[in-house]
C-alpha cells in the first residue's frame, strides 16, 4: 500500500511540474530590471507627447491672430492712372498715388499724397501745377473712434487671446499629466499585485513540495497534500489574472510614450525589464494645501481665461459706447508744388509747404435714435455681467474640489498608516502560525489561511498607496497644476 501511495504521487508530482512551468513563464521578471520613475516618465511626456506639442500650438496660433490684427495698421501705398484720348486730343491724362500710414495711439492716419493731371478737357478744379501737386496730411476722429475704433479694440483682444490660449495650453497639459499619472500608478498597483501573488504562489509550492517529502517519510497524512495542492492551483490561477491585469497596464502606460524624431514624434515600447518605482515616502503638508489654493486663485487655467474673456468683452464694451458718439472727422492737408527733376527749386516759381496753400474737410454723421449701437452694447454688458458670476462661481468650486481633494488625500494617509500596522501584525501571526505548524500543534489549514490574508492586506496596503498616488495627483489637478514645478 506504501509503495502504490508514493507511486501516485510520484506520477502526480511530474505531471504539477510539467503544468506549472508553463504558467511561471507568464509572470517571471528579468533579473536585470530598469526602474522607470515617475518624475523621468512625466518629463518624457513633457518633452515629446503629441498632446502636449499640441498644445503648443495654440500660442502660435493666437500670436497669427495677433499679427492679423496688426495688418490693419499696415502702411498702404496707392497708385491709380487713368487717360482719355480721342482723335487728336487728350481729354486727360491722370495719376494720383499716396502713402497712407495708420497712427495707432490717436486712431488716425497720416497721408502722403502726389497728383498730377493734365489733358484738354480736364476738370477746372482737378487742374494742378504741370510738375504735380504734393501734399501731407492727417484725418483724426474727433467723436467716434477718437480712442477706441474697430481695428485697434480688434487688435487688443487678439493680443488679450494670447492670456487664453496660453490659459487653454496649460489646462491640456495638466489633463494629460493627470491621466498619465493614473496610468503609471496603476501600473504600479498591478506589478505589486503581480509580485505579492508570485511571492504567495512559490510559497505555496514550497510547502506543497515539503509536505510531499514528509508523506512519503511517513511523517504526514496524504491528505495533507491535496489541500497543498489546492492552494497552489488558486494562486496559479489568481497570477495568470494578475499577469493579464499587469500586461494590459504596461500596454496603457506605452500610450503617453514618445521620442523626438526631427519635427515629428514616434512611439516607444516599454521593454519587459522595465519596472515602476516605489511609492514615494514624503508626505504634503498643511502648508501645501494653503499654496495650492493660493495658486489655484491667481493661475487656474479656467479663472484665467474667463479674466482673458472678460477683459476682450470690457475692450467690446469701450467700443460700443464710442459709437454712441457723433461720428466727426476732420481731415487737413498741406499743399506743394513738386520740383521738377535736375533743377533748383526756386522759391519764386514753387510752392512751398505753407499753411496758405493747404485743403482741410470735416464730416459728421449722427443716428437720431441710436438704437442698434444701444442694443449691441447692452447685450456685450449683460455677457461681461454673466463672465463676472461665472468666474466667481468657478472660483468658489475650484477651492471647495482642492478642500475636498485634500481631505481625500489625509484620509488616505492615514488609512495606509493603520494598514501598514495592521500588515505586520498579520505577519506575525503567520510566522507563530507556521512555528505551531512545525511542531505538530497546528494544521496546513490554518497556516494557509493565515497566509492568504497577510496576502490579501499586502494587496490592500497596495492599493491603499496606488488610491493615494492618484488622489494626489487629483489634488495637483484641481488646483490648475501638474505638480512637476
Amino acid at each position: 500500500m506504501r509503495g502504490v501511495i508514493v507511486n501516485f504521487f510520484r506520477a502526480t508530482w511530474s505531471l504539477m511540474l510539467l503544468w506549472w512551468a508553463g504558467l511561471t513563464s507568464l509572470a517571471a521578471q528579468p533579473a536585470d530590471t530598469t526602474v522607470l520613475t515617475a518624475s523621468e516618465f512625466y518629463g518624457i511626456i513633457v518633452n515629446h507627447h503629441p498632446l502636449v506639442r499640441q498644445a503648443g500650438l495654440l500660442s502660435d496660433e493666437a500670436r497669427s491672430e495677433v499679427m492679423q490684427a496688426r495688418g490693419a495698421f499696415d502702411p498702404k501705398l496707392v497708385s491709380e492712372y487713368d487717360r482719355k484720348e480721342f482723335g487728336q486730343n487728350v481729354y486727360y491724362d491722370k495719376w494720383g498715388a499716396g502713402l497712407s500710414i495708420p497712427i495707432l495711439a490717436l486712431g488716425a492716419d497720416l497721408k502722403v499724397t502726389y497728383d498730377r493731371n493734365n489733358g484738354d478737357f480736364i476738370n477746372p478744379e482737378d487742374r494742378v501745377p504741370r510738375s504735380g501737386l504734393t501734399g501731407v496730411g492727417i484725418s483724426i476722429p474727433v467723436g467716434q473712434g477718437l480712442w477706441a475704433d474697430a481695428r485697434r479694440t480688434a487688435l487688443r483682444q487678439a493680443q488679450a487671446a494670447i492670456t487664453l490660449a496660453e490659459a487653454e495650453r496649460l489646462k491640456l497639459i495638466n489633463k494629460t499629466l493627470f491621466d498619465a499619472a493614473k496610468a503609471y500608478w496603476e501600473w504600479y498597483m498591478t506589478y505589486q499585485q503581480l509580485r505579492l501573488i508570485d511571492e504567495g504562489y512559490r510559497l505555496a509550492d514550497t510547502r506543497f513540495v515539503a509536505l510531499r517529502q514528509r508523506v512519503l517519510l511517513g511523517e504526514a497524512a496524504a491528505i495533507d497534500t491535496t489541500e497543498a495542492l489546492i492552494t497552489v492551483q488558486d494562486r496559479a490561477v489568481q497570477r495568470q489574472q494578475v499577469d493579464v491585469a499587469y500586461q494590459n497596464a504596461r500596454l496603457y502606460l506605452t500610450t503617453f510614450l514618445w521620442r523626438a524624431d526631427g519635427s515629428t514624434t514616434q512611439p516607444v515600447e516599454l521593454p519587459q525589464r522595465v519596472i515602476p518605482q516605489g511609492v514615494p515616502p514624503n508626505r504634503p503638508s498643511e502648508r501645501l494645501l494653503q499654496t495650492l489654493l493660493l495658486q489655484a486663485a491667481e493661475q487656474h487655467p479656467d479663472l484665467t481665461k474667463l479674466t482673458a474673456k472678460a477683459e476682450q468683452l470690457r475692450l467690446e464694451e469701450r467700443f460700443r459706447r464710442s459709437l454712441l458718439q457723433p461720428q466727426l472727422s476732420l481731415n487737413a492737408t498741406l499743399l506743394s508744388q513738386t520740383p521738377v527733376p535736375n533743377v533748383g527749386y526756386d522759391w519764386s516759381s514753387y510752392y512751398a509747404f505753407r499753411p496758405d496753400n493747404h485743403k482741410i474737410g470735416a464730416s459728421l454723421v449722427l443716428p437720431l435714435f441710436l438704437r442698434k449701437e444701444r442694443g449691441k452694447l447692452r447685450q456685450i454688458q449683460l455677457k461681461a455681467q454673466q463672465v463676472g458670476l461665472d468666474r466667481q462661481q468657478t472660483a468658489r468650486t475650484i477651492s471647495n474640489e482642492v478642500q475636498t481633494a485634500w481631505n481625500e488625500l489625509q484620509g488616505l494617509d492615514r488609512q495606509i498608516q493603520l494598514q501598514q500596522q495592521t500588515v505586520v501584525n498579520q505577519r506575525r501571526l503567520l510566522q507563530a502560525e507556521q512555528q505551531r505548524f512545525e511542531l505538530g500543534e497546528s494544521s496546513l489549514f490554518l497556516v494557509n489561511a493565515r497566509e492568504a490574508k497577510r496576502i490579501d492586506l499586502s494587496l490592500k496596503l497596495e492599493e491603499l498607496r496606488t488610491k493615494y498616488q492618484k488622489a494626489l495627483a487629483t489634488l495637483y489637478y484641481k488646483a490648475g497644476t501638474s505638480g512637476q514645478e
